[in-house]
């Protein structure tokens, strides 16, 4: 018989008064070795079953070190390890539940096999099950068979673990489920039972994990937990909320763990009013003080996106004694979200730092989206400064929302520069491990924590996605190629990411390919569809393809419904842009937020019915903030309602103090009636509160190198060429019946003036750009905006498509104008 034991546990340091031998745990023998000297005091203080009760002990507390110094005194008490199955397997078990595993394994590998038990092969079989060795689990409970020892409960917990991943489920997954029938532990164990539940569930099979479920002969709170908790987790909000119902009808008490699930589910299906029952219940459970629960109701709160959702949310994160990261990021996240109160973002993320709190990536996520929504890109830059001194920076999260918040600034070259590091560091990555052994490894899991770079379907989405953002389409069609190319292209993350980056890129035609070839759709896949196709004039197709999302069974979401009033808006359909507002709320308990709102005032100001918008917004059931406000003002713009106009400016002011769109909107509603005294008064005060117009930016990829213009911009290289050319074209479609509309300059000046500023405006220099450095006739000038695009511009850009032939694809803060011919997309409609 084999007497080889472990002497010494893994990475343990005794006391310094006992030295610890320095020889090999598995190359020492009992029989050319003498024990350890141990004094009588020592011999007489620790008896086996003292031991193994000690051992236990620390063992329920986690406490390794405690574990280790036993440990040690056992070794030096000689052969007790050899000798005592109960001492050994409790030192094993502590060692496996305090996550020790080269410890574990020692003591495991050391004990004679004469020794070794179903208890000893069961908790070595549990270390590795729950530290990322799941086949080596597999491999020791295929061992214990092999070892004539019939599994009990806790073995068949442990392999049932172990086929928590999906390719050991395939591979063994039946055969531990025929052996909890073969053992008579079908129903009858609910330890069992919950590994079961668990070992399906993971693997996506919710059906059987109910049938698990309802075959227990005997059922805890801990079991209705954690079936809710997988409905949640999987998407199965509805099931989630019913089975909840069923464990109150039933009698079991929920607990906080119940509650933080249930909530979760909840947040899921966007119910405020269940949101609020919820909330009572944990107050009547006596589980509200818990941090998880209260840290699921901020979340619950903040994801309704109402001031009055805020509002609650603010109240119970005051009322929390200690406040992590993740509730910080939940409310941080909320005011952005919902575009309530934005600017208390920067003002919250100092307290969260004032109290030692760490963003995590996340956080800063959601931290550069409110400076992109508020169009403050020095914020922006002090939190990009901050990512990059916690390592946060090369996160696919957070380099994608630099990308965004620099775009959508109109600093394109810093967005083009952040790409450009988030690309480079994940395709690196991406190389590297292909190329190290000559394949890809599809099951290798990248913590997003740690950067998340690597091979991964969330890499490639992230990156799509960046590059949408910036126009890169070149960008965005080899990472398109790569992730077929490694087998990703099935993912339905990666599909809807190609939709939105196609549509994005002015390429809608390649967006409904991709979305063709997306197996599973789910409501973002559809709600890309529809968004994009309302963004590229195609108003009425996009509400066919919403019919057809409702058809196949898919329940819209509050982001589908912004995109199907975007779509009326954009075409003028008013009746059924008020019809599908009715709806949203009627059909799908959806309730309406700003920006809902805001897309019926854009409908209805649009088409001219500027008075009955003030009304709508007179109205709401709940308090209009800024941008709806700002959708009105922007109407009245277009249609010239000076009075409506002052109301929605004033408003906007009061709201937003700082934002300078109200004050220019303002102004040139005062220009336009020739009201040059109240233009000086309005430029005047924004001098007086440091307001400056954001500047117009028009820029374009040409051979992967991003060319941005400005107004009268000379910085170009190719300046010289670019305005020989745009005068030839000026002549060119003057000729044709071009006529400069100089009442849309709002300057007191000549009309030659006037007509000198149109002509440099941004993006007539960059058609001319276009024209000088794309000589394929066939292929579009793609052009990008970071604001609106003015009358003239969009008016002279058709006369450009009918004099040189080619097609002009726009895309402005605002839609897509596909420009053929002499006509647009938008149909005059933007």
């Amino acid at each position: 018989m084999a007497t080889v034991r472990s002497t010494h546990p893994a990475n343990l340091t005794p006391s310094p008064p006992c030295p610890s031998p320095a020889r090999s745990p598995a190359a020492t023998s009992t029989r050319n070795r003498k024990p350890l000297a141990a004094t009588p005091a020592e011999q007489l203080a620790l008896q086996p079953s003292e031991a193994a009760v000690l051992l236990t002990a620390a063992a329920r507390s986690r406490d390794l070190r405690l574990g280790r110094a036993l440990h040690a005194r056992l070794l030096r008490m000689g052969n007790l390890l050899d000798a005592d199955a109960v001492v050994a397997n409790s030192l094993l078990t502590l060692y496996s539940k305090c996550g020790a595993v080269a410890a574990a394994r020692s003591v495991f590998d050391g004990m004679p096999r004469g020794l070794r038990d179903l208890v000893s092969w069961t908790a070595m079989a549990s270390c590795m099950a729950r530290n990322g060795s799941e086949l080596e689990a597999l491999r020791l409970f295929g061992e214990t068979l092999q070892a004539g020892l019939l599994p009990n409960a806790f073995t068949l917990c442990a392999a049932a673990q172990a086929c928590f991943v999906s390719e050991l489920f395939q591979l063994a997954g039946d055969a531990v489920l025929a052996f909890v029938f073969k053992m008579g532990l079908w129903g009858t164990d609910v330890s069992v039972g919950c590994s079961l539940i668990d070992m399906f569930a993971r693997n996506g099979d919710l059906v059987a994990a109910r049938i698990v479920f309802d075959g227990l002969v005997e059922r805890t709170v801990v079991v209705w937990t954690l079936l809710i908790t997988r409905y949640a987790q999987g998407g199965y909000a509805d099931n989630a909320v019913g089975l909840f119902v069923d464990m109150l009808q039933n009698g079991f008490r929920p607990d906080q763990y119940t509650m933080s699930s249930i909530l979760s589910a909840c947040t899921e299906l966007g119910s405020i009013s269940l949101g609020q029952q919820l909330h009572s219940l944990a107050l009547k459970f006596g589980v509200v003080s818990d941090s998880c629960v209260r840290c699921g109701l901020v979340d619950m709160y903040v994801k309704s996106q109402t001031e009055q959702s805020m509002n609650n949310a603010r109240i119970i994160f005051d009322s929390m004694p200690n406040r992590n990261v993740m509730v910080w990021t939940a409310l941080l996240s909320g005011y952005v979200q919902c575009r309530v109160q934005e600017n208390k973002v920067m003002a919250l993320f100092s307290e969260m730092l004032n109290e030692g709190i760490r963003p995590n990536h996340i956080t800063y996520s959601s931290l550069l989206k409110a400076c992109s929504n508020l169009s403050d890109h020095d914020s922006g830059r002090q939190i990009h400064s901050h990512c990059i001194k916690s390592n946060l920076a090369p996160v696919n999260v957070v380099g994608n929302a630099l990308v965004s918040m620099y775009a959508e600034s109109g600093c394109m070259e810093e967005a083009r520069r952040a790409f450009d590091q988030l690309y480079e560091k994940n395709m690196f990555s991406f190389s590297f491990d292909f190329d190290r052994d000559g394949r890809t490894s599809i099951s290798q899991g990248y913590n997003i924590e740690n950067a998340d770079v690597g091979i991964s379907t969330f890499t490639f989405a992230s990156l799509i996605s960046a590059a949408a953002s910036v126009g890169l389409l070149t960008r965005g069609q080899q990472l398109h190629a790569i992730s077929l190319k490694t087998g990703f292209g099935s993912d339905r993350g990666i599909g809807n990411s190609l939709v939105s980056m196609y549509s994005r890129c002015g390429y809608q035609e390649d967006a409904f390919r991709a979305f063709e070839e997306v197996n599973d759709r789910n409501v973002i896949s559809w709600t890309s569809m529809i968004s994009g196709l309302a963004k590229h004039g195609y108003a009425e197709w996009a509400l066919e393809m919403f019919h057809d999302m409702i058809s196949a069974g898919v329940k819209p979401n509050d982001v589908t419904y912004i995109a199907v009033l975007s779509a009326c808006g954009h075409a003028g359909l008013v009746k059924e842009g008020k019809e599908h507002f009715r709806l949203m709320q009627k059909d799908h308990g959806l309730i309406p937020r700003m920006e809902h709102y805001a897309c019926v005032v854009d409908l209805l100001g649009r088409s001219g019915l500027v008075e009955e918008a003030l009304d709508f917004i007179n109205n709401m059931p709940c308090k209009p903030d800024a941008l709806v406000w700002k959708t009105l003002l922007g109407t009245c713009k277009i249609h010239d309602n000076m009075g409506i106009g002052e109301i929605a400016a004033h408003n906007v002011m009061e709201l937003e103090p700082q934002d300078p769109a109200p004050y220019v909107l303002l102004s040139n509603l005062y220009a336009d009636a020739g009201l040059w005294d109240q233009v000086a008064r309005i430029r005047s005060l924004m001098r007086e509160r440091n307001l400056s117009k954001e500047a117009g930016l028009s820029w374009m990829h040409v051979e992967n190198t991003i060319h941005s213009f400005r107004a009268g911009d000379t910085s170009h290289p190719k300046a010289e060429e670019i305005y020989l050319k745009l005068d030839t074209l000026v002549k060119e479609i003057k000729g044709i019946g071009y006529i400069p509309d100089t009442a849309i300059v709002l300057h007191d000046m000549p009309e030659e003036l006037k007509e000198q500023c149109l002509l440099q405006h941004s993006e007539k220099i960059a058609v001319a750009f276009g024209l000088i450095s794309c000589a394929l006739a066939t292929k579009p000038i793609r052009i990008f905006k970071n604001l609106r695009v003015c009358a003239d511009c969009h008016s002279a850009l058709k006369y450009v498509t009918k004099a040189t032939g080619r097609e002009i694809i726009l895309r402005d803060s605002n839609r897509f104008h596909r420009m053929k011919d002499g006509k647009c997309s938008c149909g005059e409609y933007w």
